[in-house]
C-alpha cells in the first residue's frame, strides 16, 4: 500500500514543480544540535487533521537523521504554511460566432479542467532553544490540487519533510 501512495504523491507532484529555498545563520554549529521538540503552537495555516500530519512526518525524518524528542531539547521546530488563492491552470478554449468578414459577434473562454491547484509554501524553523534565535530555516514552494484524499496528504506531507530536511547541514563540519 505504501509504494501505491508514494507513486501517487510522485504523480502529483510530478505535475507540479516543488522548489526548497534554505537559509541559516552562517555561524552556527550545527554539530551542537541532537535533540528537538515541537513548539506548542505549531502549523499555523493548517488545519488540525494536517498538523498531525506533518507533526508525524516531520518526527519520523528527524528520528531518520538521528535525533531525539526530548523534553529539553537543543532546539524547538516550527512549521507552517502559507496557501495562495485557488487558481485555474488549465482550460478548453471554446469559441462561437461568426467568422465572417463584414462583421458579426464572437463568444469564447475555458472550462476548467482538472480541478483548481493552490500554490503552498510550507515552511520548518529550526530555533535555538536557549537562545530563542531561529538557525534555520527551509521553505517547500509547489503548486498542489486543492481537493486531496487523505492518504494523499499523508504521503505529500512525508515528501515535502523529506525534501526539506534533505538541504538541512546536519553533515556540517563547524
Amino acid at each position: 500500500m505504501k509504494k501505491v501512495q508514494y507513486f501517487i504523491l510522485l504523480l502529483l507532484m510530478s505535475c507540479s514543480t516543488s522548489k526548497v529555498i534554505t537559509d541559516y545563520d552562517d555561524n552556527t554549529n550545527f554539530k551542537e544540535y541532537k535533540t528537538y521538540a515541537f513548539f506548542d503552537d505549531i502549523g499555523t495555516g493548517l488545519n488540525e487533521f494536517d498538523v498531525d500530519r506533518a507533526a508525524d512526518a516531520l518526527f519520523e525524518e528527524m528520528e531518520l537523521l538521528g535525533f531525539k524528542e526530548v523534553e529539553t531539547p537543543d532546539f524547538y521546530i516550527n512549521f507552517k504554511a502559507k496557501i495562495a488563492a485557488p487558481k485555474v491552470t488549465n482550460t478548453i478554449a471554446i469559441g462561437l460566432g461568426s467568422g465572417g468578414r463584414n462583421g458579426g459577434f464572437g463568444v469564447s473562454g475555458g472550462i476548467p479542467i482538472g480541478g483548481k491547484k493552490l500554490d503552498e509554501e510550507i515552511i520548518v524553523e529550526f530555533v535555538d532553544a536557549k537562545t530563542n534565535e531561529l538557525f534555520w530555516e527551509g521553505i517547500l514552494t509547489s503548486t498542489i490540487k486543492e481537493k486531496r484524499k487523505p492518504e494523499d496528504r499523508v504521503a505529500y506531507f512525508k515528501e515535502v519533510v523529506r525534501e526539506i530536511l534533505q538541504k538541512y547541514p546536519h553533515n556540517n563540519d563547524k
